[in-house]
C-alpha cells in the first residue's frame, strides 16, 4: 500500500538531479505564473537546462492584468538573454512560449469550489489545470522535463504541486522536475531580483477569488 510523501524533501531531490552531470543541457519546459516568481528559478536553473518558459495562466481574470504580466515575463527573459551575450552571466539562452488565454476555462474548472478557502481545493484544481497543459506542451516539444515556478510562493502548497506533477508525469510519460523553490532563500532572492529589475510585482495570484481575498485582508 502506498504512503503519502508528507516529509518528502523536494528541494533536496532537485539538487540531486542537478548534481547529475548527465542532466546538464537537457530541455526543461517551465510553467511560469509571472516574471517575479520566475526570476530566481531562471537564475538558478539557466546554467543547468535549456529552458523554455511557458506562460499559461487562464486563472488571471482581467485581460489587462494578464497582458501586463506577460509583457514583464518577456522583458525579464530578454534581459537574462542579453546578459549571456554580454558575458555578464553564463548558461543557456531562454525561450518563451505564450499559451492560449481561454478566460472561461478557469471558471469551468473551479465550478462548485467558489466558496473554498484560499489555498484549498479550488487552488489545487487551478494548479492541475496549468500543470496539465504544461505537461501536454512539454511532451509535444519533446522536452526532457517539465515543472512550474509555483513552488516559489510561501502561499502555495508545494507538496500538492509536486504530487500533481508526479501524477501527470506518469500520465504523459515525461519527467517532472521536483521543486520547492522558496527553500534556500529562493523566495527572498526573487524579491531582490524583482527590485533589481524593477519588475511589476502583484499582490494576488490572478483570479478574482484571490483578488477579493487580498482586498478583504
Amino acid at each position: 500500500m502506498g504512503t503519502m510523501n508528507v516529509n518528502k524533501n523536494y528541494s533536496l531531490e532537485l539538487e540531486k538531479i542537478l548534481g547529475n552531470t548527465e542532466n546538464k543541457g537537457k530541455k526543461l519546459f517551465l510553467h511560469s505564473c509571472c516574471a517575479p516568481c520566475s526570476s530566481y528559478v531562471l537564475e538558478y536553473l539557466r546554467g543547468f537546462f535549456q529552458i523554455t518558459v511557458f506562460y499559461y495562466n487562464p486563472n488571471i481574470t482581467e485581460e489587462e492584468e494578464y497582458l501586463k504580466r506577460m509583457a514583464e515575463q518577456k522583458r525579464l527573459i530578454e534581459e537574462f538573454n542579453r546578459q549571456l551575450v554580454s558575458g555578464e552571466a553564463s548558461g543557456y539562452p531562454i525561450e518563451v512560449v505564450e499559451g492560449d488565454y481561454p478566460q472561461g476555462l478557469f471558471f469551468e474548472t473551479v465550478k462548485g469550489l467558489e466558496q473554498c478557502k484560499e489555498g484549498g481545493e479550488r487552488c489545487f484544481a487551478c494548479y492541475a489545470l496549468r500543470l496539465r497543459k504544461t505537461a501536454e506542451q512539454a511532451k509535444e516539444a519533446q522536452a526532457d522535463y517539465f515543472t512550474t515556478t509555483l513552488t516559489i510562493s510561501p502561499l502555495k502548497n508545494a507538496r500538492k504541486i509536486n504530487e500533481i506533477g508526479e501524477k501527470l508525469s506518469c500520465e504523459y510519460g515525461i519527467s517532472f522536475l521536483p521543486s520547492d523553490f522558496k527553500k534556500k532563500d529562493g523566495y527572498k532572492r526573487s524579491v531582490e531580483l524583482s527590485k533589481e529589475y524593477g519588475l511589476y510585482r502583484q499582490d494576488y495570484c490572478g483570479c478574482v477569488f484571490s483578488k477579493r481575498n487580498t482586498s478583504n485582508a
